[in-house]
């Protein structure tokens, strides 16, 4: 029987496939990364090998279930986490078969296995009057509240990811005719977001203020470096803390940068566009993510609740009200 060394695979996966084919973004890679670790520690631990002495055959459809079991008993993974391990080790799985046909029996039986049914939340987003708020939160008076301003007008009106927020450079920011904001997004995908007049004044003196180059980020801690995830995290909760002293119903809210990018989105939906130019916007990859939004809205669901008719209500009949108008239904 020949084998199939699962580091020489694992290896090339991360080097050649992920990095160098798909150009994964750093945050898949450390995600995958953490899945595979997790992995081969209990894969080892159940074949009494060391990890680098894991062949491909020993990681097969029945460890792989118990392996995700046992991250819900032990790590206490909820459905979704649980996925998302589960999504990291089909891809690895879909490499070694295109790459390896022996092995195409034993990698289908992992790539069958069905991901786990969860019950799918509601989407949070912040109100026009909860969004003025947290905008108007900021003290303008010190150099971190001009910066977190720009932070929060430019996210609530474009609906930037963190991640792309926090890789903004200087020279990603348009702001001639066109002004626009050009990011690089999930899947390596470019697009540029334009925007609006409030936001081209507020980022305008904020570069001013940041004197910054081409190349140099555009939002930078007070050390000078770019900002991180949790930074950003942190400064919309602070803000929305403030926010909620005058605005009583973002206290029963949890805020996180992802709720001003669903905010953004719903603002578009209320605003009338198109749930295809929303998708765009977004950076989505299928139309039928933002359809989420529309599951959302509450005030669309209102709109056509109007519409309707009482069920003890009579059926009408229309009669035209003017004889001319009632010349043209005879017609």
């Amino acid at each position: 029987m020949m084998i199939h060394a699962l580091s020489t695979y694992l290896q090339r996966y991360f080097t050649e496939r992920l990095g160098t084919q798909m150009k994964a973004s750093p945050n898949t890679i450390m995600s995958y990364r953490d899945t595979f670790r997790l992995l081969l520690r209990y894969a080892a631990d159940q074949r009494k090998k060391e990890p680098t002495a894991l062949q491909i055959a020993d990681i097969d459809a029945e460890l792989v279930a118990d392996f995700l079991t046992d991250l819900e008993n032990t790590r206490g993974n909820g459905a979704r986490s649980r996925n998302a391990r589960l999504a990291a080790i089909r891809s690895f799985f879909k490499y070694v078969a295109v790459n390896e046909p022996q092995l195409l029996h034993h990698c289908q039986r992992v790539l069958a296995m069905p991901a786990k049914r969860h019950v799918k939340r509601a989407i949070d987003y912040l109100d026009r009057e909860e969004i003025e708020a947290v905008i108007a939160a900021p003290d303008l008076s010190t150099w971190h509240g001009r910066r977190d301003r720009a932070i929060l007008v430019l996210t609530l009106q474009t609906g930037l990811r963190v991640t792309e927020l926090i890789t903004l450079t200087c020279g990603n920011i348009g702001l001639g005719s066109g002004a626009h904001v050009h990011c690089m997004g999930k899947g390596r995908k470019e697009r540029a977001t334009p925007i609006r007049k409030d936001s081209i004044k507020l980022l305008r003196e904020w570069m001013a203020e940041r004197k910054g180059q081409m190349d140099d980020p555009l939002f930078i801690s007070n050390r000078g470096t770019g900002l991180s995830r949790d930074a950003v995290e942190g400064i919309v909760r602070r803000h929305v803390e403030t926010a909620s002293e005058t605005c009583q119903s973002l206290r029963s809210k949890r805020v996180t940068p992802h709720v001003l990018r669903h905010s953004a989105a719903m603002q578009l939906l209320h605003g009338g566009v198109d749930r295809t130019v929303i998708a765009l916007w977004l950076g989505h990859e299928s139309v039928e993510t933002t359809q989420m939004y529309i599951h959302a809205d509450m005030k669309m669901k209102e709109k056509a609740i109007a519409k309707t008719r009482p069920v003890e209500t009579k059926h009408g009949r229309y009669r035209p009200s003017d004889k001319l108008l009632a010349f043209l239904e005879a017609l």
